[in-house]
């Protein structure tokens, strides 16, 4: 049943963000409490955004513009939907963190991602969209790590660029139009200002050669805090893409490139956050891809990929994270034979693998087929082609490889130190996996809330041929890892890929103005030291000369003076009455003489 009252969604995590520092130190240890003040926010949002009705809420008029922080439509609430689900998981799944500063971040984090998601004017997006920024950034530096601070670093470089694009845009178009209305632009009829809007939105994006911030910054979040991260930024730039920018032919060209390019990457990583941090690139391909292309189906295909990833790459970052968390590494040559020492996780692990492969059953098949059927249809083979390339490298990188060497690795057993789990681990990864299996078991559950109509043209996903190409699929990408599996053995190594012209271009310009720099700092020192040095030494003598002649002269005649009369006056008190008549009429005379001569 539905209500003409919008509970924004970003509320509750605004209050929590400001309750958590007052919180008695007593009461915040406990656990339980902790946690149910921390889900009250996504259970609100939750129940806010299902029960509300379409329609326009939260005017704020100021100034001369009028603010809408509650457009809800279709679009809007399929992603409010599953950010709300998500952060529900992601609190459960960091339940046992007691850090205050992570559940401020992620709350921050949080409230941002929503803020832009029912943002009725692109003014607001702005708001949120620097909101978020903050957030992330902070969730980042959570880790408390040398790594995680200078990729927190980086990643609030980049995301700081971004806005400053988006910013500007937005000053343009104010200009122009004197608003600043968030509908979709005709790529036809693109402005200046559209361009640089969507390149402030192509940043978030993550699209190449804009994603470099992105598998840096991930893998050295927080455990807890990459939950949250796989979740939003890339996702509420798919929102706003497809908000304003669908059917532009240069994303479908974008979305496909990020597909191929992200997978290539991510067979040749070792770190496995890192995997899944190539991953979210490659994916977010698709649904640009799908935004770019602009059909009705290539939309909902779009919207429906946005909704399964989030689940399935916020249960890949659980899985990963619980191996980080439990034995201390992450990287693929330090692990092995874990199978047998945590098997839930590997359980649960593996749903999420298989959802991201597009295997029948799971919510990816449900999903990522319809895009590349989308494009297909529409004529797009080259685009489809790329699309179906990529996902033969997502099987074999995250479904095949990552498990093998994590779980299995050609070891028995693994040797070293397993920490325990906490059981809110356990069930916010088994929420998650649940809902990627009852997704792609029953595909209206998603279907039901997509925002294009297509009447007389719904995609049916459960046919024959397309579970047997789907198989097919991925059985000669097993084949293909068989085949390929000592080439693919991972490494120590750190691939930078465009991460390495961007830190080129920094170090050239850090010498392009260290160089004069310290030509100029040659250069004074020289003149100080020919010039400015003597000066001073002169002045010095000046001083000392003045000090003596001039200042220690005046105090020391002052001093004699005032000795010798002291001597004088001594020698004039004998303490004989005779001498001191004689001296009183010598002073009575003198005044005399000096009154008459005067008067």
């Amino acid at each position: 049943m539905g209500t003409d009252i919008f509970i924004h969604p970003a509320a509750g995590f605004l209050i929590l963000a400001l309750l958590v520092p007052f919180v008695p130190t007593s009461l915040w240890k406990n656990k339980a409490l902790r946690g149910a003040l921390a889900i009250i926010p996504p259970l609100v949002a939750i129940y806010s955004i299902f029960s509300v009705e379409p329609g326009l809420y939260g005017n704020l008029h100021y100034l001369d513009q009028t603010l809408t922080f509650g457009r809800v439509d279709k679009l809007s609430v399929v992603f409010g939907q599953v950010f709300a689900i998500i952060s529900f998981i992601g609190c459960i799944y960091g339940m046992h963190v007691e850090d205050r500063g992570h559940y401020v971040c992620a709350s921050l984090y949080v409230a941002g991602g929503f803020g832009c998601v029912f943002a009725g004017d692109l003014l607001t997006v702005f708001l949120f969209w620097e909101l978020m920024s903050i957030g992330s950034t902070f969730l980042i530096w959570q880790a408390r790590t040398k790594e995680s601070v200078h990729a927190g670093f980086r990643y609030f470089l980049y995301h700081t660029v971004g806005g400053l694009f988006l910013l500007a845009g937005l000053l343009l178009k104010y200009k122009a139009t004197g608003g600043f209305a968030f509908e979709g632009v005709n790529p036809g009829g693109a402005h200046l200002y559209d361009w640089l809007i969507l390149t402030g939105f192509c940043v978030n994006a993550a699209v190449v050669p804009l994603h470099a911030w992105l598998p840096d910054a991930y893998p050295r979040a927080s455990v807890a805090g990459a939950v949250y991260m796989c979740a939003f930024t890339t996702k509420t730039a798919v929102y706003v893409l497809c908000r304003g920018f669908a059917g532009w032919e240069i994303l479908a060209i974008a979305g496909t490139a990020m597909a191929i390019y992200g997978v290539l990457f991510a067979c040749i990583e070792n770190n496995s956050r890192r995997i899944l941090s190539y991953h979210i690139v490659s994916q977010v391909g698709y649904m640009v891809a799908g935004i770019g292309i602009g059909t009705a189906m290539t939309i909902n295909g779009a919207v429906a990929h946005a909704y399964a990833h989030i689940l399935y790459k916020g249960l890949l970052f659980m899985g990963t994270g619980a191996i980080l968390y439990s034995v201390g590494t992450a990287k693929l040559d330090e692990l092995g034979g874990l199978a047998t020492k945590l098997p839930w996780v590997m359980v649960w692990y593996m749903v999420a693998a298989l959802s991201i492969s597009g295997m029948p059953l799971f919510n990816g098949f449900i999903s990522k087929t319809m895009t590349i059927a989308g494009a297909a249809e529409h004529h797009r083979t080259f685009l489809a082609l790329g699309m179906e390339i990529a996902a033969v490298g997502t099987f074999i990188s995250v479904g095949i490889k990552l498990p093998y060497f994590a779980f299995w690795g050609r070891k028995k057993e693994f040797t070293g130190e397993v920490k325990p789990l906490p059981v809110n681990m356990y069930v916010g990864m088994a929420i998650c996996g649940l809902l990627c299996i009852a997704q792609g078991v029953y595909p209206n559950m998603l279907y039901h809330y997509l925002p294009m109509e297509m009447e007389g043209h719904a995609f049916v996903p459960w046919t024959m041929d397309k579970v047997i190409n789907a198989c097919l699929l991925l059985g000669f990408s097993g084949l293909a890892f068989y085949l390929t599996r000592y080439i693919i053995t991972p490494h120590k190594s750190l691939n930078l890929d465009f991460d390495w012209f961007y830190r080129l271009i920094g170090k050239v310009t850090m010498k392009a103005f260290c160089w004069p720099s310290a030509k100029v700092d040659d250069v004074w020192t020289e003149v100080y030291r020919t010039v400015g040095l003597r000066a001073l030494i002169g002045m010095g003598d000046g001083t000392s000369w003045f000090d003596k002649k001039g200042i220690d002269t005046v105090v020391d005649g002052s001093a004699y003076t005032v000795r010798n009369l002291g001597r004088l006056g001594a020698k004039v008190q004998t303490a004989n009455l005779q001498d001191y008549l004689a001296l009183a009429a010598v002073l009575g005379l003198g005044i005399f003489a000096l009154v008459w001569y005067f008067g």
